[in-house]
């Protein structure tokens, strides 16, 4: 087993007063982006927005780790991007691009060497190129049509070598284009659902209550004549702890459920003797199937009730949903 390493230069003071001088030099890095932009962020905004294809981002190191995220950010608001690595660019992936796309390329520096040999290729498929970069006199900055300064005073490091505080200024910038796109585009919350499928946002906008309620002979249903006895075997087999009481056609007439039959019992009642139409709620809650889930989940919670019968457009009973349904679907 490899000896365990020591650090006797440790100092837990040490640490926290660094982890101070970070937080101190980041927030001062993005305070000072603020001032460092003008006509080159709207302008990128601009040609964003007019742009017929996508924005395909690009940077190296750090500065590519940062691409990603803002390519992932720039999608999931309503702007098409990628990222391309621009090493990998020189050997296919330039493919990728086509004319009419928006290439975003980050570089602290503006020499990266991978960027500065793809820039040629780029200029020759007659997109256009912004640059994200720290030096506006850089080779990068010079060759773009458009160019945006995420330049810092200095990085978090002590050493002022590791890319810190630029990395930050990147990521708060890549954000910033993020946020004036999807407002000018007027994205919403349906919209971001829609690329969030599988969040909680998603769930809640997008399910609707015909995705999971229970359907056809599913549905706990009798008659308006049926004996209270045959009305509690439905309910024992359908095990949703209700039954909607409905006519011929399948118009709701009423809801009988577990809490009545047992306020029945405590009173005495003759259960042989009594038809459903003697013993259900009248006029029941009831929800569309085109409804949201989060709207029938939300019913349910206001009128303290844990199931709800589901109608159609005429409203006819074609379904019913209770809380557990909800919960499965992670709507509550």
């Amino acid at each position: 087993m490899p000896a365990k390493p020591s650090f006797p230069a440790f100092s837990a003071e040490r640490a926290l007063q660094l982890a101070s001088a970070t937080f101190d030099i980041e927030a001062q890095a993005l305070l000072g982006l603020k001032a460092r932009q003008g006509d080159g962020f709207a302008q990128v905004c601009r040609a964003i927005l007019e742009c017929g294809g996508r924005v395909v981002v690009m940077g190296m190191g750090k500065s590519g780790h940062v691409g990603r995220k803002i390519a992932a950010t720039l999608a999931s608001t309503g702007t098409p991007a990628l990222f391309v690595h621009p090493g990998e660019a020189s050997h296919g992936d330039l493919g990728m691009v086509a004319p009419g796309d928006i290439v975003l390329a980050i570089s602290n520096s503006g020499e990266s060497d991978e960027l500065g040999a793809i820039i040629p290729a780029l200029k020759r498929l007659g997109v256009t190129l912004v640059a994200m970069t720290g030096r506006a006199d850089s080779t990068l900055a010079q060759h773009a049509d458009i160019s945006i300064s995420s330049a810092v005073d200095q990085e978090a490091c002590p050493l002022n070598l590791a890319p810190t505080a630029s990395t930050a200024a990147q990521m708060a910038l890549g954000d910033a284009l993020a946020v004036a796109l999807l407002d000018a585009r007027g994205f919403r919350e349906e919209d971001f659902a829609r690329s969030h499928p599988g969040g909680s946002l998603g769930r809640k906008l997008l399910m609707h209550v015909r995705d999971l309620m229970r359907g056809g002979d599913e549905v706990p249903r009798v008659g308006p004549d049926t004996a209270l006895t045959e009305v509690l075997r439905e309910m024992s087999a359908k095990g949703l702890g209700f039954t909607a009481v409905a006519d011929a056609s399948g118009g709701v007439l009423g809801i009988f459920t577990d809490g009545d039959l047992r306020r029945l019992i405590e009173r005495g009642a003759d259960l042989r003797a009594l038809r459903a139409a003697d013993v259900m709620h009248a006029r029941p809650k009831l929800v569309s199937a085109d409804a949201l889930a989060v709207d029938a989940a939300d019913l349910m919670e206001r009128h303290r009730i844990t199931g709800v019968l589901v109608v159609d457009e005429n409203a006819v009973l074609v379904g019913a949903l209770n809380s557990n349904d909800l919960m499965r679907a992670k709507v509550i």
